[in-house]
């Protein structure tokens, strides 16, 4: 039964000292959020300090004329005679509503709206009113999609500092409860049609399930709270798979594939799964390529490298530069010019190895810049005899992928390569006994890659 002390002891289950924290209420104007507010305004009013301090945010989508108007005022004047603050969103032309996916769009734009108010009101939990039935419907939804233990979990009552306390509460409790404290709220009678997914299943298909048992919906949270634990534990045991297959864990993640390959395919899909590779069809090929290979998820570049799976944050890949200008032009009224790659450029990171380098000034067309490696690059490196590409010398120095996309590629105007940085200059354009204008280039870091 909903009452004001179960639905405390709930709060309590979520997070400790709830009376401490702040919170924002997501209030529609229905039965379940009018009650949410309410709870909340009784625990409030009741606390023995300024526990509970709460702030409630409504959105209006304009989507049902005058029926959407009517919501907005049912909660603001709840907000303006509890003196609560109140935060409106009004839906207009600039938020460009799609002809379709309606509910994607809507629920992108609250929960944008909700943790733009939470950042500038300094308010650390979200509380939305999602109960009983409305797990339910998630969980045949997911069912439908052959989601996994994961979407059969359901709605989790606290994630991301989201709090959902009415979730063990079923959709008759609240409105008993609404009638009991005579609680005013808003039907949304669109929820009638059976236009979307969820709307079918609520309206069609969890009736015929609840008339097959007189304790359906207790069951299903008794199931429910079962296939939680499950998850958790489940999740434990990949978490120490996982550990067991790392190999470097410091920049980047590195995993055995040899042993990741021996596990079953459940567990393959759990670990890569975190990673953003999620389609079942991807997971044989990344275990069959070549050596070198990379694939791509939305956060992270896999790149397989002889038995190893390596995983590159793609966001830090993004900030790398690719070309960076070094020097324009040489005073030929000096002698020599030396110059520190350091001094003349900031925040490179991947050089870390001692050379020096001199060069003819007058074999060099200026400006000369650093780049990364492109395709069809060779030079003539010194104490080699004859032409290497430098993809072949990358192969020889035995260069990992990762160290490969670290080396920066000396060139001129021109883009003739003078040297591989740290590694080989190119003799064509070195000093000898003739030069009368020299270039030096050189790190002085001794600490070797």
């Amino acid at each position: 039964m909903l009452k004001k002390l179960s639905f405390t002891n709930q709060l309590e289950n979520l997070i400790h000292h709830p009376e401490k924290h702040t919170y924002l209420l997501a209030v529609s104007g229905g039965a379940d959020s009018m009650v949410l507010a309410s709870l909340f305004q009784e625990l409030r009013m009741s606390s023995q300090d300024t526990g509970y301090n709460f702030q409630v945010a409504h959105i209006n989508y304009k989507l049902r004329g005058n029926d959407s108007d009517w919501d907005q005022k049912v909660v603001q004047d709840f907000c303006e005679k509890n003196h609560i603050k109140f935060h409106l969103y009004e839906v207009s032309e600039k938020d460009r509503k799609p002809e379709n996916s309606i509910q994607l769009w809507a629920r992108e734009l609250r929960y944008r709206f909700f943790k733009d108010i939470q950042k500038k009101e300094n308010l650390k939990y979200l509380v939305t009113a999602h109960h009983l039935n409305d797990q339910l419907e998630t969980f045949l939804i997911n069912l439908s999609k052959a989601s996994g233990i994961k979407g059969l979990s359901g709605i989790p009552s606290h994630d991301n500092h989201i709090l959902r306390p009415l979730l063990n509460f079923s959709k008759k409790e609240i409105y008993q409860f609404a009638e009991q404290h005579h609680i005013e709220f808003r039907e949304d009678l669109s929820n009638k049609k059976s236009d979307y997914l969820r709307n079918k299943i609520r309206n069609e298909i969890v009736p015929k399930l609840l008339e097959t048992n007189d304790h359906f919906l207790d069951n299903f949270k008794k199931s429910s709270l079962y296939l939680n634990q499950a998850k958790d534990f489940v999740q434990k045991q990949i978490e120490n798979i996982e550990n067991s297959l790392t190999l470097f864990n410091k920049t980047h993640k590195i995993l055995s594939k040899e042993k990741l390959d021996q596990e079953s395919d459940f567990v393959k899909f759990e670990i890569l799964k975190k990673y953003g590779f999620n389609q079942e069809d991807e997971i044989p090929k990344i275990f069959k390529a070549e050596n070198n290979r990379s694939f791509f998820s939305k956060e992270y570049q896999l790149i397989v490298n002889r038995n190893e799976l390596i995983f590159v944050e793609r966001n830090k890949e993004a900030e790398i530069q690719t070309e960076i200008p070094l020097i324009d032009h040489f005073d030929f009224s000096e002698h020599q010019i030396n110059m520190d790659i350091r001094d003349a450029i900031e925040n490179i990171e991947e050089i870390n190895k001692s050379f020096e380098w001199y060069f003819d000034a007058k074999k060099l067309h200026f400006p000369l810049r650093l780049r990364k490696q492109q395709d069809g690059d060779e030079f003539y490196p010194a104490g080699f005899s004859g032409k290497k590409k430098v993809s072949k010398f990358f192969r020889d120095e035995k260069l990992s992928i990762l160290a490969k996309q670290k080396i920066w590629i000396l060139t001129d105007s021109h883009n003739s390569v003078l040297g591989v940085l740290p590694f080989r200059q190119d003799k064509r354009y070195a000093r000898d006994e003739k030069t009368k204008w020299s270039l030096k280039i050189f790190n002085e870091t001794k600490n070797e890659i």
